[in-house]
């Protein structure tokens, strides 16, 4: 019986092939896509468009983010009447915090259109490459179902995920030729009408991708493993052909395959950021990285999602790149430093793919859109506890390729802040307008592609495609 392998010095033992059952036959499956568009992708080649999907964990203070307000006109004497408090001053550390909104003029690239709240920081000075959407109506104040409503464009029957993650949604159309096409870093992923190559690979942390792409060096008696690992070679009977055909041993067949070419390219090296090289110096400086070996944080995270798409790993990364904004009760300085945490290393990533070549010519962010999102934002007024609740109007930030740049669409109202109503073919305000929801967010995100975004059943903010 024939036996493959990767060549006569990398032979992977047969826990390797359990895992990658594990990691591939439940996230990368090819599916109907054929493994010889596969192997093509041996040399890695970056994808062309690239998508990234930044989630702040806990709704977030937009008012320390992308829907700042002035504190001269929402005072505290007039908050019973706007039911608005910036709270800027609260923040107690100009050394690190503006007490103002910000809106960056930067030689040779102009003033920005964009007021960006105290937490953004550097990233604001990437005002050249952003769209920002305000006034979007959330529809709900419970975590998972303005999680799940935003990851996938339609609001959740009760807590349950509809529809598939617009990553899912996005590689599913594509068909990308790049070795794990969607990751899910920390995020949950769904998948309702495509084959199995459209699914992501959910890991948790870093150390979860690199025990992925690695082959392992422990071997487990199974008889079912040896089954799986015999199973390829040997006659087909017609009661394996039920199971092979579109079934099970089928499925691990193109598993096996896609295993060992990612093993074959040695993927896990690319994210060992703590290696002597001058590769990883170089991504250890770009990200303020230590070389621990520890970069289960925000830069580390960014870290990984740049070196996914730039070394042609994957196409679209859903990354949870920040938590800890859940403060109903403490300071606003504790909100705003880990808002701030997560605004850096994003910058830090768009930073690394404004100045990085790509192959198609051209600089990576003008191939990739990144999209940054909360499940909701919070109260605009602070509560008796130092901190701010759930709040149903909020906003996001989209950047990067297909999108207009220096850009604001729609605005959250000066009483509360509430939801906008807008004619949403100009973006202006009107009173009999319609309100913003996630899903025309997702809409525009797959039009800025030119795919197919009817599943929305919404049209795209056709004012913010470039």
């Amino acid at each position: 019986m024939k036996k493959n392998r990767l060549d006569e010095n990398h032979r992977p033992e047969r826990r390797t092939f359990l895992k990658a059952a594990a990691g591939f036959m439940g996230s990368t499956l090819f599916g109907g896509v054929p493994f010889r568009a596969f192997a093509q992708a041996a040399t890695l080649a970056p994808a062309d468009r690239c998508f990234v999907f930044v989630y702040f964990n806990g709704g977030w203070d937009q008012l320390l983010a992308f829907d700042p307000k002035d504190p001269d006109e929402f005072t505290p004497d007039r908050a019973a009447e706007t039911r608005i408090l910036p709270g800027y001053n609260l923040i107690n550390d100009p050394a690190r915090f503006s007490a103002i909104p910000l809106r960056p003029d930067l030689p040779g690239v102009g003033r920005s259109n964009i007021d960006f709240g105290p937490a953004v920081g550097r990233l604001a000075n990437h005002f050249d490459l952003m769209t920002v959407v305000r006034g979007i109506n959330m529809n709900t104040l419970g975590h998972e179902v303005g999680y799940r409503y935003f990851l996938t464009g339609k609001m959740p029957i009760g807590s349950a995920a509809r529809g598939s993650s617009t990553a899912t949604e996005i590689v599913g159309q594509m068909k990308p030729r790049v070795p794990i096409s969607n990751i899910a870093f920390n995020v949950e992923s769904y998948n309702d009408r495509y084959p199995g190559y459209a699914n992501a690979l959910r890991v948790s942390r870093k150390d979860d991708l690199l025990l992925t792409l690695k082959p392992s060096s422990q071997v487990l008696d199974s008889e079912i493993e040896k089954q799986l690992t015999d199973f390829r070679g040997q006659p087909i009977t017609c009661e394996q052909a039920a199971y092979g055909a579109r079934g099970v041993g089928t499925t691990y067949q193109n598993s096996r395959d896609q295993m060992h070419q990612v093993m074959a390219q040695q993927m896990e090296s690319s994210f060992r950021f703590e290696a002597n090289s001058t590769e990883m110096e170089e991504v250890r400086r770009r990200y303020g990285l230590d070389q621990s070996g520890r970069y289960d944080n925000e830069a580390g995270r960014a870290a990984m999602v740049a070196t996914a798409l730039k070394k042609g790993i994957a196409q679209c990364v859903t990354i949870n790149l920040t938590g800890g904004l859940d403060t109903h009760f403490g300071s606003q300085l504790v909100h705003a430093s880990n808002q701030r945490r997560g605004f850096d290393a994003l910058a830090s990533l768009v930073e690394d793919l404004r100045a990085s070549d790509h192959p198609s010519g051209g600089k990576f962010m003008d191939h990739t859109t990144i999209m940054v999102f909360s499940e909701f934002s919070r109260t605009p007024l602070i509560n008796s506890s130092g901190g701010r609740d759930h709040h149903l109007c909020n906003s996001c930030m989209l950047m990067g390729a297909g999108v207009k740049h220096n850009y604001v669409f729609g605005r959250s109202g000066d009483i509360g802040m509430s939801p906008g109503t807008f004619d949403l073919r100009n973006g202006a305000s009107n009173p009999n307008g319609e309100n913003i929801f996630p899903e025309h967010v997702i809409a525009t995100v797959l039009a800025s592609a030119g795919l197919d975004y009817s599943i929305t059943r919404v049209e795209p903010l056709r004012p913010i495609l470039a």
